[in-house]
């Protein structure tokens, strides 16, 4: 059996979760919806919506946050926007996949669209279809140059609508690879295009999975073939992957993140806010670590900055941090980027080479503090504060969970942060 055919009959089998791969899926679920729901008002929100009402006005599926329902790909449009554009969205580190987000947008949509499903078919489906999307990162060892959280993405999203909806499995794939699209260009320019490739990706796992139930057919050899996902997207060993299938639940391996903010910015934030500095006592912060962290977050302070180029810039970021004790989306419009004390802080971080070159790797990662009286501190990050390895306390998560809220408008539905299973899987 091949390891496309391994991964297909994984995702199509009659799975029983551990009691551990469960629970994550579910706390993971609750933490996706809450995300998306604060995003409502987020920059470039409208315009989303917008395109996503010129799709039809078909009431089939809801808006995250809102009363609003739209068309099943569109409400998937707009929900994979909202979830990824605060980037505060759950990631798999190790597989750099943001596996919770498009999986979520689309498998919800569906789900509504059905009239409701089973929870425990529900968090079946999500399971696989993050498993799927984190396995093709796992399985890749070339760096990025498309955006993996869309291109793996679509692929087990689409998986898992293919489960809700009853569609051929092998044809779902095929037309899902051929809808992938992304790259880092909107990573690397700080541009709002970022989350609207999470957004193209969960609808089109929609699209993908309406067209195989119709007799649509997909290509059959989509990840190893000619121009399969491993001789365009990336290269890797799919079996590296495929080989422990079953065995790991991936989703229990899924970061989650405290603050709104690049992932590749939290193991520095998660310390400074530990430390608590007085910032007038700073007078320079290094952080030492791997090509990538410094690839995603080392972009220069500007004045001028998008709120997307800021959320990717550990410089500006830090200084929130020594300054709040958090990171607060509110803060990311031109009055607070352009304000001089923020901006005389931000200037006193810089990230440095370390000795691993792995493109890949986010660790190892040491930031080092000089103070104004001449002392200095090292300090060794072994884990992200919110990984598996480093988890939140309940004290942080409350407190997470208690700034989502304050984003989210008043009259979202409070199941989303009450009984978010339940309001994944019934309409009403």
């Amino acid at each position: 059996m091949s390891p496309t055919e391994k991964l297909l009959e994984f995702a199509g089998a009659d799975h029983v979760l551990p009691a551990d791969a469960r629970a994550d899926a579910e706390r993971l679920l609750g933490d996706t919806l809450a995300v998306g729901a604060a995003a409502v008002d987020a920059p470039g929100a409208d315009q989303i919506l917008s395109a996503a009402r010129a799709m039809g006005t078909v009431a089939e599926a809801r808006l995250l946050g809102t009363s609003e329902m739209l068309p099943a790909p569109a409400a998937a449009f707009v929900n994979g926007y909202r979830v990824h554009c605060l980037e505060w969205d759950a990631v798999h580190e190790p597989a750099v996949v943001h596996a919770m987000s498009t999986v979520v947008a689309a498998l919800g949509a569906a789900i509504d669209r059905k009239g409701g499903c089973d929870p425990e078919e529900a968090l079946v489906a999500l399971s696989v279809g993050v498993d799927v999307a984190s396995g093709l990162g796992l399985a890749a060892t070339s760096g990025l140059s498309f955006f993996r959280p869309a291109t793996a993405g679509v692929m087990g999203a689409a998986l898992a609508v293919a489960r809700i909806d009853g569609a051929p499995l092998d044809d779902t794939l095929g037309v899902a690879y051929s809808s992938a699209a992304g790259t880092m260009q909107a990573h690397v320019e700080g541009l709002a295009t970022l989350p609207f490739q999470i957004a193209n990706a969960a609808r089109a796992a929609i699209t993908a999975s309406d067209l195989a139930k119709a007799g649509f057919p997909g290509p059959k050899d989509p990840l190893q073939g000619q121009f399969g996902y491993f001789t365009l997207f990336d290269q890797g060993d799919l079996a590296s992957y495929t080989n422990h299938l079953g065995n790991i639940w991936r989703v229990s391996e899924i970061s989650v993140k405290p603050y709104p903010s690049g992932r590749a910015s939290h193991a520095a934030l998660g310390k400074l806010e530990e430390l608590a500095l007085d910032p007038k006592q700073v007078e320079s912060i290094e952080l030492a670590c791997p090509p990538l962290i410094r690839r995603l977050v080392a972009r220069p302070y500007k004045q001028e900055m998008t709120p997307a180029y800021a959320r990717l810039c550990l410089q500006w970021l830090s200084a929130l941090m020594l300054t709040d004790g958090r990171i607060d989306p509110r803060r990311f419009t031109p009055e607070h980027m352009a304000d001089p004390g923020l901006a005389a802080l931000a200037q006193k971080l810089a990230l440095v080479p370390d000795d691993n070159e792995d493109p890949n790797a986010l660790f190892p990662q040491s930031l080092t503090v000089t103070l104004n009286d001449g002392s200095i501190t090292k300090h060794a990050i072994a884990a992200t504060l919110g990984s598996p390895d480093n988890p939140l306390t309940d004290t942080q998560s409350a407190r997470r969970m208690a700034l989502a809220r304050e984003l989210v408008p008043a009259d979202a539905d409070p199941r989303i942060f009450d009984d978010p299973l339940d309001y994944f899987t019934r309409k009403s």
